[in-house]
Formats: structure tokens, C-alpha cells, sequence
């Protein structure tokens, strides 16, 4: 790799940073390419990115972004997950860490905030802006809704009562 070609990638890799909500660091090591394949699919599926670079070049791009406190944990076979959502590449690491022991998370961060291996556990178990959205909206709707059933009864019992009474005198 020659030097343009190191200053593109550092440039590339300040842009994620810059634009990334989540950081997890990763050591993997004797992953083959299928494996590495189905995790990068996962997470693109989850709307997160898996990308293995140098350690050097990281380093170097982390200079002046929010998550320059991880310089350290970029030592032997790493690659970083990262995403928008604050959730997405933390619960895809650790899932694929469960099943796979040839991956294992080191640590992370959330915004300018340091994760440790727990709290990175931690955040994969909470729900991701989606699932949090539709609770939300559950929650706003379900007044509404049992207004309207609360509203809608009497009318409906005073149709049942009439039609009793219709149907009384038919028979009669």
C-alpha cells in the first residue's frame, strides 16, 4: 500500500467515525471467510458495517474524533463494528461472539462514552430504535383505542335492546 492509498483509507475511516453513533472493537482470530461473509451480512442486515483495517491507520484516523480514547484496544487481529443506531452492531457482535468463539468483543464506545465488555453485553440486550418506536406508539394508541370501544358500547347495547324488542314482537 503506498502513502496515497493509507491517506485515503485514514480519511475514509475519520468519516466513520465522524458519522458512527457506535464503536465496538473486535479481535478475531482464525475466522474463516465464510465466517467473516455471514457476520458482515448480519450486520448489514442489522444496518451496521464490519470492517477489518490496519491497526496503525485506525489509530491514526481516531486522532481528533470522539472515540480517540480506544487508540489502546487496537492491538493483534481487531476489526470494528460500527452504526448509527446505538444498538445494531453491539447486539450483532455479541450474538455472533456467543455462537462463534473465534470472535470476541474487547470494548467500544457509545458516543464519547468508553464501553467495557459489559456494557457493550448490556446494550445488545436493549431494544433498538424500532422495536423502542413501536412501544411508543403502542402505548400513545391504546388510549385512544379503548376510548373508542368505551364510546362505541352504549351505542351498540342500544342496538342490541331494540333489536330484542323487534324480534319480541315478531314472534308475538
Amino acid at each position: 500500500m503506498d502513502r496515497t492509498e493509507k491517506e485515503a483509507v485514514v480519511a475514509d475511516l475519520k468519516r466513520v467515525f465522524d458519522s458512527a453513533t457506535l464503536l465496538v472493537i473486535t479481535q478475531q482470530s482464525g475466522l474463516t471467510v465464510g465466517e467473516a461473509s455471514d457476520l458482515r451480512r448480519q450486520m448489514r442486515a442489522a444496518g451496521a458495517t464490519y470492517k477489518v483495517s490496519k491497526n496503525r491507520l485506525t489509530k491514526r484516523a481516531l486522532e481528533g474524533t470522539k472515540f480517540k480514547a480506544l487508540q489502546p484496544l487496537f492491538t493483534g487481529p481487531t476489526a470494528i463494528a460500527y452504526s448509527a443506531d446505538p444498538v445494531a452492531a453491539a447486539r450483532v457482535c455479541v450474538a455472533f461472539a456467543k455462537k462463534n468463539g473465534k470472535l470476541t468483543v474487547v470494548g467500544g464506545a457509545l458516543g464519547e462514552e468508553e464501553l467495557d465488555i459489559e456494557r457493550i453485553q448490556y446494550l445488545a440486550q436493549l431494544p433498538s430504535f424500532d422495536e423502542m418506536r413501536a412501544r411508543l406508539i403502542g402505548v400513545v394508541q391504546a388510549p385512544a383505542t379503548k376510548l373508542a370501544g368505551v364510546i362505541q358500547a352504549p351505542a351498540s347495547q342500544l342496538a342490541r335492546v331494540f333489536s330484542a324488542y323487534g324480534s319480541k314482537e315478531n314472534a308475538a
